[in-house]
């Protein structure tokens, strides 16, 4: 699939997602499904929030002005769209953005480059 670029590109469930992430400014959700490409939101995953004393919560803007995805929310929903089947076990995010996260696959999207080897 083609990496969203703008806000015109994301499915109804990324959007809700984006919406979350913002909502959790830090933190991080677990086991959240993915089936056919998309994030399954219904049950929600679960979701943990980090809370730093005498710090101010200072959420990161998810798009800019011009309605364009920054790219942290871009390339983390491209690489959902190329999964089958799996499971993000965590995702970390911090001011809003995806930072990382630990996916487990069914199928789809290889864990290992085609002709790649785990060293």
């Amino acid at each position: 699939m083609i990496r969203p670029v703008t806000l015109q590109d994301l499915l109804p469930s990324e959007a809700a997602f984006i919406d979350a992430m913002q909502q959790l400014g830090f933190g991080r959700f677990e086991y959240l499904q993915i089936r056919g490409g998309e994030l399954v939101l219904d049950p929600g995953p679960v979701t943990v929030r980090d809370i730093k004393f005498g710090s101010p919560v200072t959420p990161g803007k998810l798009v800019e002005a011009s309605s364009a995805l920054r790219p942290q929310v871009a390339e983390f929903f491209e690489y959902v769209r190329e999964v089958d089947a799996g499971e993000i076990r965590e995702l970390e995010v911090r001011h809003g953005l995806p930072f990382s996260m630990e996916i487990e696959q069914a199928g789809g999207k290889s864990a290992v480059p085609q002709g790649g080897s785990r060293g």
